[in-house]
């Protein structure tokens, strides 16, 4: 005889609910809500699984709690719409089964009557509604194949979501400026471009994905080995069709692009790793510029080298992967600081600037040319030489300085107060765009010796100076 639930949960699950509303489940909750009220049955706690399927196995967290819930005793009844919503997998059903059989918790439904899994017949009927729905998934899931093999040799669309880039919303209409996107990155790659630094000049650009995002290596590769852009329908990987939209790029670029991307061979490492820090570290002890020389088994390193034209003293070494992924980190930081901000509002800011220090610079040069001769031609004294000579370097030397000024801030202007943007950039930068950043903003790094023994990065070795 069955007994009066004196604490009911609410389980609701729906597979599919993209656009996130939960009105599917919100139904499921109203209508295990009255089934509640109509038995005067107090509900303790509501489960929901949100855009879960139980037929592909997605982890279903609110599942997982109200078992445990059932487990601990806190739970003699649950409330469901549908037997289908619990599991579609036998399973599962086993694990259901034996967690609420031991302790007679009951499992009502609002469309497919009630189960008492402590009895031999209740199991047996739980495990026969168990098997039909997992039968009905199983052929829904084969009608849904065979319906995309039709349209894909019908060479028809199928499905939603985002739109493709290069396309309007319709999915055949072109975008023309997206569309220009995908031509110049079709052509790029077959002559040579790597995809690592297409996407860098894209996102250089301010060039996005229809998600606004920054372009990544393994997006802008889908999107060139989609069979879509040249007006081709693919199913599993495969060209099987024609499309009924119109192409971006030609049938035979596809091809081609394919076979490139997909070659096994095809090298998808970066090119050996080179020292980023060249000339931007001294040594605590000498003042000596530390130089880039690997240990015998091959890591890079920095030392205060010493030898036959080396002024170093030779006692400090200093292992370049983790000081350089430390001095990157606190020139990132550094960029969100009110400090750089400051400094970089009195930077000069008129674009016709550097011509203007560079043709400050060139007239210089020529005016101590003309001094030179001068002198040579005994048009002038020593003396006179001296003192016409000391202006005209001062004016050489603050136009340099002007110049490598603003160099360091243009390098700079796109990141100040967004190093997010530029930490998710760096990996896929040039060498020489790294070392700009880093430059613009570090003067130099002054090392000091290791504590004996120790084996992990020491970052009290080192220490920063900045130039803003």
């Amino acid at each position: 005889m069955q007994s009066t639930p004196t604490g009911a949960a609410i389980y609701a699950r729906i597979s599919s609910d993209p656009d996130r509303n939960q009105l599917g489940v919100g139904r499921q909750l109203a209508d295990c809500r009255a089934l509640a009220e109509r038995h005067g049955w107090r509900v303790l706690d509501e489960y929901v699984d949100d855009d879960k399927s139980a037929w592909k196995g997605k982890p279903r967290p609110e599942y997982r709690r109200m078992l445990g819930d059932i487990a601990d005793g806190q739970i003699d009844a649950v409330l469901l719409w549908h037997t289908d919503r619990l599991t579609r997998h036998p399973r599962e059903l086993e694990e259901y089964i034996e967690v609420c059989a031991p302790r007679s918790v009951m499992t009502y439904t609002v469309t497919s009557g009630d189960i008492d899994l402590s009895t031999s017949d209740g199991q047996c009927f739980a495990r026969i509604l168990g098997a039909m729905a997992r039968k009905e998934s199983d052929d829904k899931s084969r009608r849904i194949r065979r319906k995309h093999e039709e349209l894909a040799q019908a060479g028809k669309m199928a499905g939603g979501g985002t739109r493709p880039f290069g396309y309007q919303a319709d999915r055949r209409t072109i975008e023309p400026e997206e569309a220009a996107i995908v031509q110049e990155a079709a052509r790029r790659i077959l002559a040579g471009d790597s995809l690592r630094s297409l996407a860098n000049d894209l996102n250089h650009r301010g060039v996005r994905t229809v998600t606004h995002k920054l372009w990544g290596v393994h997006v802008l590769r889908r999107m060139l080995l989609s069979a879509r852009i040249s007006g081709q329908r693919e199913h599993h990987a495969e060209i099987v069709a024609a499309g009924d939209w119109q192409a971006i790029i030609t049938a035979e670029q596809t091809a081609r692009l394919r076979a490139m991307l997909t070659d096994p061979q095809r090298r998808t490492n970066r090119a050996a790793r080179r020292y980023l820090l060249t000339g931007l570290l001294r040594c605590a002890l000498c003042s000596s510029r530390l130089v880039a020389r690997p240990r015998a088994d091959g890591e890079r390193r920095y030392v205060c080298a010493k030898g036959p034209g080396l002024p170093g003293c030779g006692r400090i070494a200093i292992l370049a992967d983790t000081l350089e992924r430390f001095i990157v980190e606190a020139v990132l930081h550094r960029l969100d600081s009110p400090t750089l901000a400051a400094a970089l509002d009195g930077a000069p800011a008129p674009s016709e600037l550097p011509d203007a220090m560079r043709l400050e610079v060139e007239t210089t040069s020529h005016e101590l040319e003309q001094l030179a001769t001068a002198y040579g031609e005994r048009q002038i004294t020593w003396l006179e030489f001296l003192a016409a000579r000391k202006p005209i370097e001062a004016r050489t030397e603050a136009a340099k300085r002007t110049l490598a000024r603003r160099s360091r801030v243009s390098a700079l202007e796109p990141y100040v107060g967004a190093s997010s943007v530029l930490r998710e950039l760096w990996p896929g930068l040039s060498l020489a765009r790294q070392r700009a950043v880093v430059a613009a903003i570090l003067d130099r790094a002054v090392i000091d010796r290791a504590v004996p023994g120790r084996t992990t990065f020491d970052e009290s070795r080192v220490e920063p100076l900045w130039r803003v």
